[in-house]
């Protein structure tokens, strides 16, 4: 599956390999389990993130991993939001720190981007 990425005006296309969410549940089940304790998201401490925040997060580790060049980083970190958030096709990463102003585009319903 094929996650878009918006980093500053970098357009990058994810693509994870076919069964990667299904093999990796069980990282992201502790990716899970680490964010039940709680985050911090740009100056807040996030006592419990909902889903979307989940995502952003996931989202920023995933800038991270392509700031490193760690491509199977970015992969998982993709597999993962496409895995908690059917149907989205990309991801508007905010550099500025603030994770909470990341944004997601979804696939519009019957149809693909």
């Amino acid at each position: 599956m094929l996650l878009t990425v918006f980093i500053d005006e970098r357009q990058i296309a994810v693509d994870t390999p076919p069964g990667m969410m299904v093999e990796a549940e069980e990282f992201f089940a502790k990716m899970d389990a680490d964010m039940d304790q709680g985050w911090q998201m740009g100056r807040q401490w996030i006592e419990s993130p909902n889903p979307r925040q989940r995502c952003q997060i996931a989202a920023d580790k995933l800038m991270s991993a392509e700031e490193a060049g760690n491509q199977t980083m970015m992969q998982l970190m993709a597999a993962y939001i496409l895995s908690r958030m059917p149907g989205v096709a990309g991801v508007n990463i905010n550099t500025g720190g603030e994770m909470e102003e990341t944004e997601f585009a979804m696939h519009p319903v019957g149809g693909s981007l």
